[in-house]
């Protein structure tokens, strides 16, 4: 198990990895039409741990950043986002940490999260969280290298494995 001062050193060492196109899937927002601002207020699980379900976005509260829509739950989460977007968005521009970790750009799945010293990555599948947590600091190290070079790359167009968004919701 990881303690959480080697996490925080290791991701204190990273910088911020956005600035690419963001992953968009079908439902047209980033992360999945979920509420950016809300992965912030969850408890976290311990590492090997599912996390909590962040909360799902409504369509008629959004904000535009980094070339595509995000959807927030409240008003109040769209604003809080609006002051500091980089303090939300997801790293590697909502793309799998692990893949970003191994050289490449593959969807993140908004369910499968963690924040690491405040920073929110995503994964694609359960497997990949298992091999991405088993070394945390080790693979951000590998996605920081990596992410120079494939950031330009054009964003995944791959849908995320048994994935159904609940989000965004309409009123």
């Amino acid at each position: 198990m990881f303690k959480a001062t080697a996490l925080a050193f290791a991701a204190g060492m990273m910088g911020t990895a956005f600035a690419g196109d963001q992953y968009v899937d079908k439902t047209g927002f980033a992360v999945s039409g979920y509420d950016v601002v809300s992965y912030f207020d969850l408890p976290q699980s311990e590492v090997g741990q599912p996390q909590a379900s962040p909360l799902p976005g409504n369509a008629a509260i959004t904000a535009e950043f980094n070339g595509a829509t995000f959807a927030f739950a409240t008003a109040a989460n769209r604003d809080t986002f609006l002051a500091n977007p980089q303090a939300f968005v997801p790293q590697y521009d909502g793309h799998c940490a692990y893949g970003v970790s191994k050289g490449g750009k593959v969807p993140g799945n908004p369910i499968l999260w963690r924040i690491v010293d405040g920073k929110l990555y995503l994964n694609i599948t359960k497997n990949v969280v298992g091999f991405w947590e088993s070394d945390i600091p080790g693979n951000l190290r590998k996605s920081e290298a990596n992410w120079p070079g494939i950031e330009a790359d054009e964003a995944s167009t791959a849908k995320i494995p048994d994935f159904v968004s609940a989000a965004p919701v309409t009123n």
